[in-house]
């Protein structure tokens, strides 16, 4: 694993997976100087959820790589940005640094390549997604789902699933879709036992 240093976003209840984009708006002065700082070196950021929600909290150990692919400066300092997610990493140690925002050492985490899923597994994932969906009252473009890559789908259903901070980070430190499709199908069929709430989101 090589280590590098990187310039965190924590954010928490959101992930970023390898290949998936993620927008974001940023507003906070140390995040705008953070922007900043990336766009006049490599463009990478790391997204990395806090262990608590408030500030200075301790970080979880995993954490994704992102390099900003779409800018949009706006006049009043903030930016529009869309992150391509690269690899993931594992915090070493939280660095000393007299940046508004805070740096890590971290060892980036070589993927799999060319994983997928077995039939079964394939076909359990989309079984459980669709009861899962019917019980939370979401909308779903079925056959949009029916054509992605095995990838695609269970990182993409894994970043945007609405479930709590410490199940989001699970799913995150996976080490192999089979493993992030198996909790995927636990976490539906722990999560679709709610009543779901009056809000109704679109999954594409």
């Amino acid at each position: 694993m090589s280590k590098t240093r990187i310039s965190i976003f924590p954010l928490t209840g959101v992930i970023l997976l390898p290949g998936l984009q993620l927008p974001l708006h940023i507003f906070e002065p140390r995040y705008r100087s953070m922007i900043t700082d990336s766009l006049a070196r490599d463009r990478r950021i790391g997204m990395i959820q806090p262990q608590r929600a408030e500030e200075g909290a301790p970080l979880y150990a995993v954490g994704c790589l992102g390099k900003i692919d779409e800018v949009e400066a706006l006049e009043d300092g903030r930016f529009n940005v869309v992150l391509v997610g690269e690899s993931r990493f594992r915090m070493v140690r939280e660095l000393d640094v007299t940046t508004p925002f805070r740096q890590i050492e971290g060892e980036l985490i070589e993927e799999r390549c060319e994983e997928a899923l077995a039939a079964i597994e394939r076909a359990s994932f989309e079984r459980e997604a669709r009861r899962f969906a019917e019980a939370q009252g979401y909308s779903v473009d079925w056959e949009s789902v029916a054509r992605l890559d095995d990838v695609s789908l269970i990182n993409g259903v894994s970043q945007i699933a609405p479930f709590d901070p410490a199940s989001k980070q699970a799913l995150l430190e996976a080490d192999s879709i089979s493993d992030r499709c198996e909790l995927m199908v636990q976490l539906m069929q722990f999560y679709g036992h709610g009543d779901g709430d009056d809000e109704r989101v679109t999954l594409q």
